[in-house]
């Protein structure tokens, strides 16, 4: 049954923070390490990624009509081998092209990830470096265009800077959000498109780590019951962040998660000198 608990609460913590700019891999790492949480099933890259998909579900759900235009679009655009002013197509298109980067670095380095960084002192210290990069994009940035405005430059760029993420404590969002504001989009902009840039990514990912969990390659015991209730608690809590991030984008800067890190840092770091 505790483990049952603890996956229910990770599951909301994932699914609050994937969508917020403050890391959702580095909290995924923080909490069971300041709360001697210890199962291995929980603190696996397994788990992460599956919660992963929980809230890849929200995503699919709250921007459904997105998905239903964009889709079609895009098949489209190959049986007839032309954009053809098509908004729609060229955005799908645009999503394809920014989604690549994070693959390509995903299948290269994920390994190496998984052995070398998902360490609460680098979670630290990527929570503090993504919070000046945020700070500084939401200060410099112009936030004069709309999502329509953006050029297939705009979204490798951003797609480039998504990549980075796959490093706990930088957040995808975080980076995703700060290119954007970077090249000009207003924040709420900034973040849907970041949004649907994580769509593609996040179904792979959870793919890719669905199968080695069927295979057993993982070297885990599976807890189904956790697992199930962990993505459905990161679903619920999911559609809340990305509608209350976006609606709070409107009238708000960024500020406030800019101040989050910063404190989640010390925290850690006080921590560990204590320990």
């Amino acid at each position: 049954m505790e483990i049952v608990v603890q996956a229910a609460a990770t599951g909301i913590v994932q699914g609050l923070t994937e969508f917020l700019p403050i890391s959702s891999s580095g909290h995924l790492i923080l909490v069971p390490w300041l709360m001697g949480w210890h199962d291995p099933f929980l603190n696996s890259l397994a788990f992460s990624v599956m919660l992963h998909v929980g809230t890849l579900a929200g995503l699919l759900l709250y921007f459904q009509a997105d998905w239903r235009r964009l889709v079609p679009a895009w098949f489209a655009s190959l049986r007839e081998r032309r954009l053809g002013g098509d908004p729609d197509r060229r955005l799908a298109w645009m999503l394809v092209l920014g989604t690549a980067p994070a693959a390509v670095a995903g299948l290269l380095f994920e390994d190496a990830i998984e052995r070398g960084v998902r360490e609460p002192q680098i979670v630290a210290a990527m929570l503090l470096v993504g919070a000046a990069i945020l700070l500084l994009a939401d200060r410099l940035g112009r936030r004069t265009r709309a999502i329509d405005s953006l050029r297939f430059g705009d979204a490798m760029a951003i797609g480039v800077a998504q990549a980075l993420a796959l490093v706990p404590g930088v957040s995808r969002s975080g980076i995703s959000i700060s290119a954007g504001l970077a090249l000009g989009l207003d924040r709420e902009a900034a973040a849907r498109f970041s949004f649907l840039l994580a769509t593609p990514a996040i179904a792979g990912a959870g793919l890719l780590e669905s199968y080695g969990l069927l295979r057993g390659g993982n070297g885990i015991t599976v807890d189904l019951a956790a697992l199930v209730i962990g993505m459905a608690t990161a679903l619920a809590a999911g559609l809340v962040a990305i509608h209350g991030l976006l609606a709070y984008l409107r009238h708000h800067g960024l500020g406030s998660f800019v101040a989050y890190r910063i404190a989640l840092a010390a925290l850690v770091g006080a921590v560990l000198l204590a320990r």
